[in-house]
C-alpha cells in the first residue's frame, strides 16, 4: 500500500472505531448509572437506552451511503460526526432516562459506516482494498475489547455523563482528522464491493443462504446487548466492585482471542468453515445455560463469559467471511449493507426485549429469550449449504463499453479456478470469485493486459 493509502486506512479505521466506541463503552456500566436516575430504575427503559443507538444506525446507514454518492463522502462523514457529538452531549446532560434515550437516538443517527467504507474504496487501489477493509473492520473487535476494559475505570473517575461527554469531544476531534489527515479522493464513484445498490436488494433478500447469515448476526448482537443488562449486575452480586470488573473482562477477552486463532486457521485452510461455524453457535448457546446457572458465582460467571466471548469473537470473524463467499460478486456491497443494518437492528431488539423481560420476569426469562434465538440460529446453521472455498479478487480494467465488459466477464469465468466473474465498465473493475487452490492468476493478468 502507498503512503496515501496507509494514511487513509489508518485515519478511517480510527473514525470507524470511534463510531463503535459510542455504542460499546457504556455497556459495562450503564445499568449501574441508571439505578441513580430520578424516578427509579426501569430495566425496560435501560434496555431501550442501550439499544436506541442501533435502531437509528440500522435505519440510516444505507441511506447515508447513498447520500455520500450525491454530495460527497466527507460532507456526509462531517454530518454524521456532528450528529454523534450532539447526541453525546445530550446524553451527558441528561437528568432522566428519557433524555438519555434521546441522546442515544441522535448518536445513532450519525450513521457514517457506509460513507467511511465508500471513501476507503475511493482512496485505495483494487489490489489493496481488501486489506484496507479488513484493517477498518478489525477496529470493531479492538474497540469492543478496549471499551469493556476502560469503561469501569472511566466510570469511577468521570461517571457515565463524563463518558458521554468524552465521546462527544472525540467526535469533534475526529472531524479534524477527516480534514487534515484523510486525503480527498481524486475520483469518487460507486463501488459494488462496498456499497449497497437498490437494484440488487431483490437478489440479496431472496438468497436463503444470505438470509440465514443475516438472522445469525441479528441473533448474535441481540444476545450480546441483552446480556449487558444482567452480566454487570451478576458480577456485582458475586461481591466484585464495579470499578474492578475489568479484572474479569481483560483476561477473558485476551484468552478468547487466543483461543479462536487455531479455529480460524483450520476453518480457512481446510475449507471447514461451516463446521467451525456450527460448533461456534452451539458453544454460544451453551454459554447462555452456563451464565444462567452461574449468576451468583464469580468463577462460574467468568468461565461462562470466556465461553461466550470465544464463540462470539469467532462468529464475528467468520460471518463476514461467509457473506463474501456466498454473495454474488456484483452484490457483495449490498449483501454487507443488509447484514450491517440487521446487525444494528438486532442490538436494538435484544436490548429492548431483554430489558422488558428482565424487569417483568427476571434473568431466567432473558436467558431463555437469548437461548431461543440461538437455538433457531443453530437450526439454520446446521441446514445451510457449506460455502465454496473461494475468495474475492479485484482487478483494474481499462475503459470499455458494456458489450465488451460482458464478453470479458465470460472469458474470465472460463479460466481455471474462477467460479464467478463480473466486469463492470462503469467502475473500471473486474470482480472475480476464485478457488485459491486451482486459480491461475497469470491467465487473468494476461487476459486483462490484452485489453490495454
Amino acid at each position: 500500500m502507498s503512503p496515501i493509502e496507509l494514511r487513509a486506512t489508518a485515519g478511517l479505521a480510527g473514525i470507524y472505531g470511534l463510531r463503535m466506541l459510542g455504542m460499546f463503552i457504556i455497556l459495562p456500566v450503564f445499568a449501574f448509572y441508571a439505578e441513580h436516575l430520578p424516578g427509579g430504575v426501569s430495566y425496560t427503559l435501560v434496555g431501550i437506552a442501550l439499544g436506541a443507538y442501533g435502531l437509528t444506525q440500522a435505519i440510516l446507514q444505507i441511506p447515508f451511503g447513498w447520500l455520500s454518492d450525491r454530495i460527497g463522502r466527507k460532507p456526509v462523514i462531517y454530518i454524521g460526526l456532528i450528529l454523534f457529538a450532539i447526541g453525546s452531549f445530550v446524553a451527558a446532560s441528561a437528568t432522566d432516562i428519557y433524555v438519555v434515550i434521546l441522546g442515544r437516538v441522535i448518536q445513532g443517527a450519525g450513521a457514517i459506516s457506509a460513507a467511511v467504507m465508500a471513501l476507503a474504496a475511493d482512496l485505495t487501489r483494487e489490489e489493496h482494498r481488501t486489506k484496507a477493509m479488513a484493517a477498518i473492520g478489525m477496529t470493531i473487535g479492538a474497540t469492543f475489547a478496549l471499551s469493556l476494559i476502560i469503561a469501569p475505570a472511566l466510570n469511577n473517575v468521570i461517571g457515565v455523563p463524563g463518558i458521554f461527554a468524552m465521546t462527544g469531544v472525540l467526535a469533534l476531534l475526529a472531524m479534524v482528522v477527516v480534514f487534515k489527515i484523510i486525503p480527498d479522493p481524486v475520483i469518487s464513484r460507486f463501488h459494488s464491493d462496498t456499497e449497497a445498490s437498490a437494484g440488487r436488494f431483490r437478489n440479496v433478500l431472496r438468497n436463503p443462504q444470505l438470509l440465514r447469515l443475516d438472522f445469525g448476526v441479528f441473533a448474535l448482537h441481540a444476545t450480546l446487548m441483552a446480556l449487558w443488562l444482567v452480566v454487570p449486575l451478576s458480577l456485582r452480586t458475586t461481591g466484585l466492585a464495579a470499578d474492578h470488573h475489568w479484572q474479569v473482562y481483560l483476561p477473558v477477552l485476551l484468552l478468547s482471542m487466543v483461543l479462536i486463532v487455531p479455529a480460524i486457521i483450520y476453518g480457512e485452510k481446510k475449507a471447514k468453515l461451516k463446521q467451525i461455524f456450527v460448533i461456534s453457535v452451539a458453544v454460544l448457546l451453551a454459554s447462555q445455560v452456563m451464565l444462567a446457572y452461574a449468576f451468583d458465582s464469580l468463577w462460574g460467571t467468568t468461565l461462562a463469559l470466556l465461553v461466550f466471548f470465544t464463540a462470539f469473537n469467532l462468529l464475528e470473524a467468520t460471518l463476514p467471511s461467509l457473506i463474501s463467499k456466498i454473495a454474488p460478486v456484483g452484490a457483495k456491497g449490498t449483501a454487507i449493507g443488509v447484514y450491517s443494518s440487521v446487525q444494528f437492528l438486532g442490538a436494538f431488539v435484544g436490548a429492548t426485549v431483554g430489558g422488558y423481560l428482565y424487569q417483568h420476569h427476571g434473568a431466567s426469562a432473558l436467558y431463555a429469550f437469548c437461548g431461543a434465538l440461538l437455538t433457531l440460529w443453530l437450526i439454520f446453521a446446521v441446514t445451510m449449504k457449506a460455502p465454496a472455498a473461494v475468495r474475492t479478487r479485484m482487478y483494474h480494467v481499462q475503459e470499455m463499453d458494456t458489450g465488451r465488459a460482458s464478453g470479458l466477464s465470460r472469458q474470465l469465468a472460463a479460466l481455471p479456478g474462477v467460479h464467478e466473474a463480473l466486469v463492470l465498465a462503469s467502475e473500471g473493475v473486474a470482480y472475480l470469485k476464485v478457488d485459491m487452490r486451482g486459480f491461475d492468476e497469470e491467465g487473468v493478468v494476461q487476459l486483462l493486459g490484452g485489453e490495454a
